[in-house]
């Protein structure tokens, strides 16, 4: 017979019942019926069942020593901010495959008794999470998936709901289910699982800080009342939250099925190669015959020496389905005893039971947590930088007329300014200094902000095609040609450029002048020529200049476009780029280039004309032309007059020069050509050459100033200035700039944002004040 009671002190490791700071005493009595009670600190109900009010073991009370609660207490503070969906935070994350005993584990550890019948936590993520506060409290709120539309979220964001006792858990369970549009009938709308989190955070003076999420158990194969998708479904919860680097996975293994038959253990060995982050944790090993090989295979397993986690694994043994109605205490007090007399023994005690297991994983979060917080910073100095730079591009709220009014001027503000200096090329400030091209290719988006150097370069192109491929004849000198084919090698060789000009021999050209001589002759004497040849032969010549200036003109007015596209492209939303660009920027380039092809039109007008020019450069290149040709003509006559005769007494080569003056000049009269029309030719050449030199700067000059410049360029900043904004009237400026709805919402969420980001940096910005000092 046993005495009616006995005190025996407990080890430390073994007591399931521990008080902070030391080891009290545990009282256990024997009944007759064989059942083991714990009656330190705590009265089993008259029924038998566990006790629904918001108590906790003493175990738990110890779980976390000061230090450990203050540095988890900074990731709490960051989740109460609302990082968790922005910040990848530190957690643990229980997860396993269907039936594994998860949710027993997660029950087992914070002490929280969910509805055990209806398997509900096995249908969407459970995030509890333990507060300590002044006084007991659970708040049940659901958070929506990202994917549902935002009126479905904003109705499930509206449910939050607060309880004392959880004897109310089940119908606030039932409640949240019925939110996420799952129920336990089958009907056409209702679902099996759900992207949804419920969210259980749970309050009182005893509960440590610490965050834990149960996931549905993944499923192997689909079946009646689970289709294919929701077997896809759970995965993809799965693999989210242990693909999450700041995860710590307690992947959940059963006894009771070949633990390579598994899928949990290759999911988290792909996500996690070196077990750095996953903890392994075998369940019901009281399910394994004694001394079988199934047995032994999962003792070596939980040491280590199969599937290898740098964290290990651990054993804990839960209520069966006789235990169910135990309390935490008996439930404690059973696992005790089966890891004292089984073949479990054997493993060191702190890779057993509920109560290592949580001195394991309050050391295990803590060492994480330090570890991870400075990398945390850092990610969020990152993140908050990001959607500031989000907030920015957005700009100022502009949800009435006044601010819509308020959001423009300042726009066109800076519109203007930044288009002026360009067209000046005053290259002052950042969006000019900013990530600047130094191979200056007129392609890229930062050379183009340059606006008046690129225009500088594209006109400096076209004068160089002008002058080296403007002419559909070449005329000139020889060696005139060879240096402008070289010229133009060098300036459109990435440029989409005219065929060069023909080259004509002399016998060619004079061909080509007589034959537009004979047609144009009028009543000119012989030896001269109709004043219009010269008009006829200039325009020949002169035929690709509309085609190479429309095509300089296009280049030019795209350049601008492109220039005002990234301008406001970075100074505003796109919502409000586009609707600018299509009301006002769009009709005033359209306008602008309309007028500059009317200008085209009116130097061109003049060039088709018969030329005139005032300029005596046009008389002194046709003499200039004259006096070469005479001078050519008359060293051809000095060289055939002069006579290289032998010094007389001298055995050297060296040779007198004897020049016979009256054969030179009796040479150079006879050198005159009896053909009129060779003489009239040979004038008429040499003035179209003339005036087709002065006419071609005068087109260039005229089609870079009166067309680009007067019409393309100038005044480009005026498009939208401040002085275009006052004349808006308030429908139309609603009508460019007030924000959609979506915007409305996107603003919102990124000041929500940003708030909570500012806030977590001033947690840890003075967390980490304190470990300085």
């Amino acid at each position: 017979m046993f005495p009616s009671s006995l005190e025996v002190n407990l080890p430390y490791r073994d007591s399931p019942i521990r008080s902070p700071g030391k080891c009290s005493p545990l009282l256990v009595r024997f009944v007759t019926n064989d059942e083991l009670s714990v009656v330190n600190s705590f009265t089993e109900p008259e029924n038998g069942n566990q006790a629904q009010a918001l108590e906790t073991t003493s175990s738990l009370e110890g779980l976390q020593s000061a230090e450990q609660r203050n540095v988890l207490n900074i990731v709490d503070q960051l989740r109460k901010c609302g990082l968790e969906s922005t910040l990848s935070l530190p957690q643990l994350v229980v997860c396993g495959d269907q039936s594994a005993g998860k949710s027993s584990v997660l029950e087992a550890l914070t002490e929280v008794p969910f509805p055990r019948n209806d398997n509900l936590c096995t249908r969407f993520a459970t995030e509890i999470i333990l507060r300590r506060a002044m006084s007991d409290a659970i708040t049940i709120k659901v958070i929506p998936d990202d994917e549902r539309p935002q009126e479905e979220r904003d109705h499930i964001e509206a449910f939050k709901e607060s309880i004392w006792d959880f004897e109310e858990l089940p119908s606030l369970m039932d409640k949240a289910m019925t939110l996420m549009g799952i129920n336990n009938t089958s009907t056409s709308k209702s679902r099996a699982f759900a992207k949804d989190v419920l969210s259980i955070e749970i309050e009182g003076p005893s509960r440590p800080q610490l965050t834990l999420v149960d996931l549905p158990g993944l499923i192997q194969t689909q079946t009646r009342g689970v289709t294919e998708e929701d077997v896809q479904l759970v995965t993809e919860i799965t693999d989210h939250y242990i693909s999450q680097h700041r995860t710590i996975c307690l992947a959940v293994v059963s006894a009771s099925n070949d633990y390579a038959n598994q899928g949990i253990l290759k999911k988290v060995r792909r996500v996690d190669r070196e077990g750095d982050r996953t903890l392994g944790i075998i369940t019901k090993p009281d399910r394994l015959s004694s001394g079988s090989g199934s047995e032994k295979a999962f003792i070596g397993l939980a040491r280590n020496e199969d599937i290898f986690f740098k964290l290990g694994w651990h054993v804990l043994k839960n209520r069966n389905y006789e235990e169910g109605s135990n309390s935490f205490e008996q439930r404690n007090v059973s696992e005790v005893n089966y890891f004292r007399k089984s073949n479990f023994s054997t493993l060191p005690r702190d890779c057993v039971g509920i109560s290592s297991l949580r001195d394991r994983l309050s050391e295990l979060l803590f060492n994480h947590v330090k570890q991870e917080l400075p990398k945390l910073r850092k990610d969020l100095e990152e993140v908050l930088k990001d959607s500031q730079l989000l907030l920015e591009e957005m700009g100022d709220r502009r949800a009435t007329p006044q601010e819509c009014k308020a959001f423009l001027t300042q726009l066109s503000l800076d519109f203007y300014e930044v288009g002026k200096a360009a067209v000046n090329g005053h290259y002052e400030g950042e969006y000019f200094t900013h990530d600047t091209d130094h191979t200056f290719s007129v392609e890229s988006p930062t050379t183009i902000r340059r606006l008046r150097a690129v225009i500088q370069y594209k006109n400096c192109q076209f004068s160089n095609l002008l002058r080296t491929r403007g002419y559909k004849y070449h005329i000139g000198k020889q060696e005139e040609a060879v240096a402008d084919s070289e010229a133009a090698k060098a300036d459109v060789i990435s440029t989409t450029a005219p065929l060069p000009p023909i080259q004509l021999s002399k016998p060619r050209v004079m061909d080509w002048v007589r034959r537009v001589l004979v047609r144009t002759r009028g009543k000119e004497l012989p030896g001269n020529f109709n004043p219009l040849l010269i008009g006829e032969l200039f325009w020949e010549q002169s035929s690709k200049w509309q085609q190479m200036a429309e095509h300089h003109v296009e280049i030019v007015a795209d350049v601008c476009n492109r220039f005002l596209d990234a301008l406001l492209r970075e100074k505003c939303p796109k919502d409000v780029y586009t609707r600018l660009w299509t009301s006002k920027v769009e009709d005033a380039l359209k306008l602008r280039l309309d007028g500059s092809a009317s200008e085209m039109e009116k130097v061109m007008e003049d060039i088709k004309s018969y030329p005139i020019t005032y300029n005596h450069y046009y008389t002194d290149t046709i003499k200039k032309r004259r006096r070469e040709r005479e001078e050519k003509c008359l060293a051809r006559c000095i060289d055939n007059a002069t006579q290289h005769v032998t010094l007389p007494g001298y055995n050297s080569t060296h040779t007198s020069a004897q020049v016979d003056s009256g054969k030179a000049a009796r040479d150079f009269s006879n050198q005159v050509d009896p053909d009129m029309e060779n003489h009239s030719c040979e004038e008429a050449l040499d003035c179209l050459y003339s005036i087709y030199k002065l006419s071609q700067k005068t087109f260039i000059d005229n089609i870079t100033t009166q067309v680009v410049e007067r019409h393309i360029v100038r005044g480009l900043e005026k498009i939208f200035s401040p002085i275009a904004v006052n004349g808006l009237s308030d429908t139309e400026a609603e009508a460019i700039a007030s924000e959609p709805p979506s915007g409305r919402r996107q603003r919102d969420l990124l000041e929500n944002r940003i708030k909570k980001l500012k806030e977590g940096q001033g947690i840890l910005r003075g967390v980490m004040r304190s470990a300085a000092s």
